[in-house]
């Protein structure tokens, strides 16, 4: 899971597996049921993974937010 302080919201779900030579990890955010996926380099470490799905989490977030949660 994110580290709490990464994210001000309520808790956040991580899910990460390995398709092929790709990881997949997907974030949800348990309040709203909104989810963002990334596919990165198993390389690059699954702390930054989780990060940049927590980050694409946080811009979905605001991108409904503004846009009237459509």
């Amino acid at each position: 899971m994110a580290n709490p302080s990464d994210y001000s919201g309520d808790e956040i779900l991580i899910e990460m597996y390995q398709v092929g030579n790709s990881v997949k990890v997907t974030a949800v955010d348990t309040r709203t049921g909104t989810e963002a996926t990334i596919v990165g380099s198993p390389s690059a470490g699954e702390e930054m993974l989780k990060r940049n799905a927590v980050n694409k989490l946080r811009y979905v977030l605001r991108k409904n937010a503004e846009s009237g949660g459509r």
